[in-house]
């Protein structure tokens, strides 16, 4: 696909109106608070010993409600000191993998925590976890799944999961608990969006291509799934266009980007019709941190900079930790 939405000198300035409701802040903080309160400590188990380099563990840990949450952490074998670590978020539809699909951050000397997303898992990338909870009519995927309110949206069972994941990864004496960052892919960066967000003391954020951010502007320009998924929920619900929105202002990521403050590297594929370029740079100019830098993928699509942009990341993160 050629370049298809604004052209990158407005799109560094582009700067939309955030839709977001009063109560955003007391919802995420009740819903933070009663999940803690729940939470039990993780259950951890030694695994994958052929990687001799590395220490692999299967981790389960307490997300939304208590629910038990997958997730891979691995460390270079030998380290004798705390390490920084990073809290990674999967893309759509995706789960947890492997363990043997995530040795690139350890090799390079950092503690890497994955996180299972609940309900995803593709062939590609399987999952372990489930998502406990059902909900009303919805179309396939997880985009609609309890749209019908911000309690019973699916996002707000994943978003807490990545909060409770970054305090699990603090919590354990292998991580120096003033150095982590998150990161993510697509739905993965949109998700690492809402845990620098809703995080206290993150060191940093590396944020590719992300999905779930500027939901009214997507649905206008691109048919493309996952984004096409909350447009089909709308056609049979002719008139029901601003409750929706209302819900999703709750799950927006722009508006955990006005409140997340780590020093964040973004990437954008200016050729990328599943998370358009206005919607990644929406998020990224409401970022609040001061420190944020964005790398520009003009020919690429969703695959944005790839194997480049983890290049940058690890140089990001050389001169974050030092």
């Amino acid at each position: 696909m050629a370049q298809f939405d604004l052209p990158l000198s407005q799109l560094q300035q582009y700067l939309p109106e955030r839709e977001e409701a009063p109560d955003f802040d007391t919802f995420w903080a009740d819903t933070l608070a009663s999940s803690r309160a729940l939470a039990q400590p993780a259950e951890r188990e030694r695994t994958n010993p052929e990687l001799t380099g590395l220490i692999v563990e299967d981790v389960t840990f307490s997300g939304f409600g208590g629910d038990p949450v997958k997730g891979w952490f691995l460390r270079p074998a030998g380290a004798t000191e705390p390490l920084p670590c990073i809290v990674h978020y999967i893309g759509y539809s995706g789960g947890r993998g492997l363990a043997h699909q995530w040795t690139l951050y350890p090799s390079a000397g950092y503690a890497l925590f994955v996180m299972d997303t609940r309900g995803q898992g593709n062939a590609g990338l399987p999952g372990a976890t489930a998502d406990p909870a059902g909900s009303g009519p919805q179309v396939a995927g997880k985009m609609s799944a309890g749209l019908d309110s911000p309690d019973t949206y699916y996002y707000r069972r994943v978003f807490t999961d990545a909060v409770l994941a970054v305090d699990t990864a603090r919590s354990f004496p292998e991580v120096d608990a003033s150095r982590v960052v998150v990161s993510g892919v697509s739905q993965g960066g949109g998700i690492a969006i809402a845990a620098a967000g809703l995080s206290e003391g993150l060191s940093g954020a590396l944020v590719d291509v992300p999905f779930l951010s500027h939901y009214r502007r997507a649905l206008q320009i691109t048919d493309a799934s996952p984004f096409a998924e909350l447009k089909t929920y709308l056609i049979s619900r002719r008139g029901s266009e601003e409750e929706v929105f209302r819900t999703l202002s709750y799950f927006d990521a722009m508006n955990f980007a006005a409140r997340a403050t780590a020093p964040a590297l973004f990437s954008v594929a200016l050729c990328d019709a599943v998370c358009p370029p206005s919607t990644v740079y929406a998020a990224f100019n409401h970022y609040a941190g001061v420190q944020k830098d964005m790398a520009v993928y003009p020919y690429n699509g969703h695959e944005g900079g790839g194997p480049v942009q983890q290049a940058l990341q690890l140089t990001a993160l050389a001169d974050l930790f030092g």
